[in-house]
């Protein structure tokens, strides 16, 4: 039965060291080399199960500096970044192996009342309720790592290592209190249960809570760039579309002038010419004409840059009936959905730059699809984008969304067999 007990325990055990694992290297990249990430898990094995007592200096010190080459070996980022890891993650998981630990023995004792030291001579029944409680209070810490995984693994996916030296030292300052609180507790006080267990919580609940703080930041300064970037690009539509209403009466003048330049001049060669204008010009003035005029001004310029990279852009676009969207939304998915196909054909050869875009009303819905073929590739999955600075860039599809989800609608992308499919579907209101 102990030996059942000391197996469970040993299972619980890693499957703590994996969830808490997987937690540390969400907040923190580990290096790419392989040997590196298995090292790293097994390091974490001996790490973040270290029994921590009362005035143990020893332990606390040997937890800290094992942290701190921890981070330095196993894990990318700047120096700050890890010194916040360590601020956050070593007074959480310090508090809850003393607190489990602690408790785990203090309900043994008191439903045994086993002599304090196991040389004392236990009985076989005291080593079983002995083994027992260590595998519950395994078990209590496992559940309690899982739970606070479920609760912070969205804020932790959504932390980027892009924010600024000045901002982790914001989360830094403030993870200080909660670092000295558990450390200077564990070590100066008494055993004393009322006094140590409230500080652990607190320090538990300080670390998660800079967790969420530092999730925050990052959507907040991230928010902040979207908005500079919608706002933007709509200043420029609206230039554009000034542009283009001042290019289009040019070009009416000039369709007239070459009519009476026609009817004067008799050379065949010059009269070629005047026809190949003609047929620029109408070109120019029947290109598209999606019902949308600010739709007009993007697949324009989209049209020119794909032509510019020898990209087959096919668009068939028919915005009349569907006149809820505000311009800036239809800047953000077309402009968008378009500028990922363009930069993901890019990468391919001649023959396989091609785009497909639709959009129209069909029944009740007004739909949008764009297709395009591209390079299946092994890509990190934290990342948003191919270019260097995933920060700034990388937000088309979040931005998508978001417009896409104003007017209650879905939007679904799907890569598979080397093309993407990105589907729009926003109802439309009767």
């Amino acid at each position: 039965m102990i030996s059942c007990l000391d197996f469970l325990s040993f299972v619980l055990e890693w499957i703590y060291v994996f969830v808490l694992f997987k937690m540390i290297h969400t907040f923190l990249p580990l290096r790419k080399n392989l040997l590196l990430r298995w090292a790293a898990f097994f390091a974490g094995g001996g790490l973040f199960t270290v029994i921590i007592y009362s005035n143990d200096l020893a332990g606390l010190l040997g937890a800290f500096l094992g942290m701190l080459g921890y981070m330095a070996v196993f894990h990318q980022g700047h120096w700050v970044e890890k010194i916040t890891a360590i601020l956050v993650f070593y007074p959480a998981f310090i508090a809850v192996n003393y607190l489990m630990q602690d408790v785990g023995s203090r309900c043994f004792f008191f439903v045994t009342n086993a002599p304090g030291e196991m040389s004392a001579g236990w009985t076989k029944e005291q080593l079983l309720f002995s083994t027992l409680f260590h595998m519950l209070s395994l078990l209590l810490r496992l559940l309690f790592w899982i739970l606070a995984w479920r609760i912070l693994g969205k804020y932790l996916q959504q932390i980027t290592w892009n924010l600024s030296v000045k901002m982790w030292l914001v989360i830094d300052v403030l993870m200080l209190a909660p670092f000295v609180a558990i450390f200077t507790m564990l070590y100066f006080m008494p055993e004393n249960p009322l006094l140590v267990y409230p500080i652990c919580g607190a320090s538990v609940f300080s670390s998660f809570g800079c967790m969420y703080l530092a999730s925050y930041i990052c959507l907040s300064v991230q928010t902040r760039y979207r908005v500079q970037e919608l706002e933007l690009k709509q200043a420029y539509y609206q230039e554009r579309i000034k542009e283009e209403e001042r290019v289009r009466a040019v070009y009416h003048d000039m369709k007239n002038h070459l009519l009476v330049l026609e009817g004067q001049i008799q050379s065949q060669e010059t009269a070629g010419m005047i026809q190949k204008l003609q047929q620029e010009v109408e070109s120019y003035e029947d290109y598209v004409n999606t019902g949308s005029t600010i739709l007009d001004i993007i697949l324009r310029e989209k049209a020119e840059i794909a032509r510019k990279k020898q990209i087959d852009l096919s668009v068939a676009a028919d915005l009349r009936g569907v006149d809820f969207m505000e311009p800036l939304d239809i800047s953000t998915i077309f402009g968008n959905g378009l500028d990922n196909a363009i930069e993901a054909s890019e990468k391919l050869t001649e023959e396989q730059r091609v785009i497909l875009a639709k959009a129209g009303r069909v029944q009740n819905f007004f739909s949008v699809l764009i297709e395009n073929n591209y390079a299946e590739e092994a890509k990190d999955r934290k990342k948003r984008t191919a270019k260097q600075d995933d920060f700034l860039h990388g937000f088309g599809i979040l931005n998508m969304e978001k417009a896409v989800k104003k007017y209650h609608g879905q939007l679904v992308a799907k890569g598979e067999n080397g093309k993407f499919t990105l589907k729009i579907l926003i109802p439309i209101s009767q």
